[in-house]
């Protein structure tokens, strides 16, 4: 099954044995505005994958005939490169390995929310495709990072960061509107394994919200006020950086 959308931000296959959660995220990522192709087994999967050529597959791993681990790891053989974001019953470290090691990007947990999935989905397109116009200015409301320079400004000021803190809020931003755990952080910015020390995660972020969130601008008519913060702590869930709403 497919779904064509003219004005697409990139094309996805979907890939789940539930025709509920298939026809919901098809109809869900065709209106979030995807060209969505869909698949109820592995089996189908490859070959819908194979024809579709996509930009992102979203697919479940447990299958009924064929494993969502050795989908990827099939189509991987083939040369097939698009990321896979891989939804999953089990919240399982062992799970999480294995996708990574048969050359999966990122995981989603049933039940998850169609925002989440989403919002994963943009993170995932934005650090795996080649960028329409060589822009490296990557902007959360009025803070910006230049990854050729490595220049942080916020309300136009400079904000001087070590380098894991700056590796730290790249991440941040890259994942915009999407909560972090901390073992996710360790992962990315320390390389850590599962079992990492979190407290220097919670040191790194009150650092960096010290330098990002506690500044005080001035205003063309010369009055001054703090900076409406930007990262965001979900409690016992991890961070996220998303722009104040207006």
């Amino acid at each position: 099954m497919s779904i064509m959308n003219k004005n697409t931000e990139a094309s996805l296959v979907v890939v789940d044995d539930e025709p509920s959660i298939r026809e919901l995220l098809v109809a869900s990522l065709h209106f979030a505005g995807y060209e969505v192709a869909a698949a109820a087994s592995g089996s189908e999967a490859i070959e819908v994958i194979e024809q579709t050529q996509p930009d992102l597959i979203l697919l479940d791993v447990m299958l009924p005939d064929i494993d969502g681990f050795t989908v990827t790891r099939r189509i991987r053989q083939e040369g097939i490169t698009a990321p896979v974001l891989f939804l999953t019953a089990r919240d399982d470290t062992q799970d999480k390995v294995m996708g990574l090691t048969v050359g999966g990007d990122d995981y989603v947990t049933k039940p998850f929310s169609l925002e989440e999935v989403v919002a994963r989905i943009r993170a995932i397109l934005r650090r795996t495709r080649e960028p329409a116009e060589d822009n490296p200015i990557i902007r959360v409301g009025d803070l910006e990072i230049n990854e050729d320079s490595h220049d942080v400004t916020r309300a136009g000021q400079p904000i001087e960061l070590s380098p894991t803190e700056y590796k730290l809020l790249l991440y941040l931003m890259d994942n915009e509107g999407r909560v972090l755990s901390k073992a996710q952080i360790l992962d990315h910015v320390w390389q850590y394994d599962w079992g990492g020390d979190a407290a220097i995660v919670e040191s790194c972020i009150s650092y960096l919200r010290k330098k990002v969130d506690d500044i005080t601008v001035t205003d063309e008519d010369g009055t001054t006020h703090k900076v409406q913060p930007l990262i965001e702590t979900k409690r016992g869930i991890g961070y996220m950086i998303r722009a104040p709403k207006e």
